[in-house]
C-alpha cells in the first residue's frame, strides 16, 4: 500500500512537471492568434509545422548554435579538468591550511554571482576581452567551488589502499589520478560535466553583458530577438525554445545513469 501511495505521488507531481513542457511543444505548433484563445485550447485546430523551418531561418540559428557548442564545450573541458585537479588535492594531500582552504573556497559559494558582474566587467575590460567569448570561458579553467566539493566528496569514497598500492608498483602521483582514480570517478565527472554544459547552454545573462557583435550570439541571445517592440511572435518562440533544449535532453537521457549515479554516491563513505 505504502509503494502504491509513493508511486502515485511521483506519477503526479511528473505530470505536473511535464505539463508546461507538453504545453510549450503544442503552442509551437500554434498560430499566433491560437495560442491567446481563452479559454485555452490544447490542441491547435491547424498544426503548424512550419514553425519550426521559420523559427530557425529567420534568424541566423546555425551560427548561434554554433556559439553556444564552441563556449559549453570549454565550460565543460575547463570545469572537469581543473575541478578534479583540485578536489583530487584536497581529498588525499595533506599540506598545512587545508581545511581553512577548504573552507574558504565553501564560503565563496555564499557569494551571490550579482555581486560579481561589475567587478569581473571592469576586470574583463582591462584584459580587453569583451565581445568575445574568453569571458564565457576562460573562468572555466579555474574551476568551480560547487565542482570540488562534489567531486572530493567522491574522492573521499575511493579506498586510499588502490592508491598505496599503485605507489608500491612504482605509480607517481599523475600516473595514479590519471590511471587509477579518474576511471573510478567517471559517475562524478559526467555529473560535473552535464552541469556544465547546462550552465553554459541556458545562460543567457553573461553572454548578454560581454558580446555585442551579432554573429557571436548565442542560443538563448538569439531567442530574445524573437521579441520585438510593438510585436512578438510567441509560437515561433516557442519552436525554436523546442529546438534549442533538445540537446539537453538528449544529454541527459543519454547519460542518465551515470549521472544520478554520481549524485547519489557523492558523500556515501565506502
Amino acid at each position: 500500500m505504502n509503494r502504491l501511495v509513493i508511486y502515485l505521488l511521483l506519477i503526479g507531481t511528473s505530470i505536473c512537471f511535464l505539463v508546461p513542457f507538453a504545453w510549450l511543444i503544442l503552442s509551437a505548433l500554434k498560430s499566433s492568434d491560437e495560442i491567446f484563445v481563452f479559454p485555452p485550447v490544447w490542441l491547435p485546430k491547424h498544426w503548424e509545422w512550419g514553425n519550426f523551418a521559420k523559427a530557425l531561418t529567420t534568424l541566423p540559428f546555425g551560427r548561434y548554435a554554433l556559439n553556444s557548442i564552441i563556449i559549453a564545450t570549454a565550460n565543460v573541458v575547463g570545469n572537469v579538468v581543473s575541478c578534479a585537479f583540485v578536489a583530487y588535492g584536497f581529498a588525499r594531500f595533506r599540506f598545512p591550511g587545508r581545511r581553512i582552504l577548504f573552507m574558504v573556497m565553501l564560503a565563496t559559494m555564499m557569494i551571490p554571482s550579482q555581486v560579481l558582474l561589475v567587478p569581473q566587467f571592469i576586470m574583463f575590460h582591462d584584459l580587453g576581452w569583451l565581445n568575445t567569448f574568453l569571458p564565457l570561458t576562460v573562468p572555466a579553467f579555474f574551476g568551480s567551488a560547487f565542482y570540488v566539493f562534489l567531486l572530493r566528496q567522491f574522492f573521499m569514497t575511493i579506498p586510499i589502499e588502490l592508491e598505496e598500492a599503485a605507489t608500491i608498483d612504482g605509480a607517481g602521483s599523475l600516473r595514479i589520478f590519471f590511471k587509477v582514480v579518474l576511471p573510478l570517478i567517471k559517475p562524478a565527472l559526467t555529473a560535473v560535466a552535464i552541469f556544465s554544459f547546462q550552465g553554459a547552454w541556458n545562460d543567457f545573462l553573461s553572454p548578454l553583458i560581454y558580446l555585442n557583435d551579432p554573429s557571436k550570439y548565442t542560443l538563448q541571445l538569439g531567442l530574445s530577438q524573437f521579441q520585438g517592440t510593438y510585436h512578438t511572435e510567441w509560437n515561433l518562440i516557442m519552436a525554436a525554445t523546442v529546438v534549442v533544449a533538445l540537446p539537453m535532453l538528449i544529454i541527459f537521457f543519454s547519460a542518465q545513469r551515470y549521472f544520478i549515479e554520481g549524485i547519489t554516491m557523492t558523500g556515501s563513505k565506502g
